[in-house]
């Protein structure tokens, strides 16, 4: 069974804007994925830990039939082959890959909640998001163009 899942993308190290459009190329050689679009790339500014580099994000839409553990899986393997590293929360890191959205499933298990939890608070999301999905309503929380709304405080530029 085919399902559509939504994966924020974000970068600040080792050539971020690099390292976010290869992720989005790379996407659609997981396992059952197809990469059904992708948003401009955009650069903003750090969340939590702020002592470090402006970031470069994305989201990109994929049809898949991984289920949600599997997918996550797969996204932590590739930010690994990416040279990901956990040093602290929020720390600097070369690729970070997030589930969003996996259809309109509401989700809580160890390590993995859809919608991802604080997807509605952040401009990086929302606007990407919006951009490939104008109607996207967020499962539990309401319309995305509604939380993108309230973020408009936070800074964000398009790249391309």
């Amino acid at each position: 069974m085919k399902h559509v899942a939504f994966i924020g993308l974000g970068s600040n190290l080792a050539d971020p804007v690099a390292q976010v459009s290869h992720a989005l190329q790379v996407l659609g050689n997981l396992p059952q994925t197809l990469v059904i679009r992708h948003s401009s790339l955009y650069r903003s500014a750090p969340v939590g830990y702020l002592q470090q580099p402006d970031f470069i994000n994305a989201v990109a839409m994929l049809e898949t039939e991984l289920a949600p553990r599997e997918l996550l899986d797969a996204l932590l393997a590739l930010e690994h082959e990416c040279g990901r590293t956990r040093e602290f929360q929020n720390a600097p890191r070369t690729l970070d890959l997030d589930v969003l959205l996996y259809d309109d499933l509401i989700h809580h298990q160890h390590g993995l909640t859809i919608p991802h939890p604080q997807m509605h608070l952040r401009a990086f999301v929302l606007q990407p998001l919006l951009e490939i999905a104008t109607d996207c309503v967020i499962p539990g929380i309401g319309s995305a163009e509604e939380a993108a709304s309230k973020c408009r405080d936070q800074q964000l530029e398009k790249l391309f």
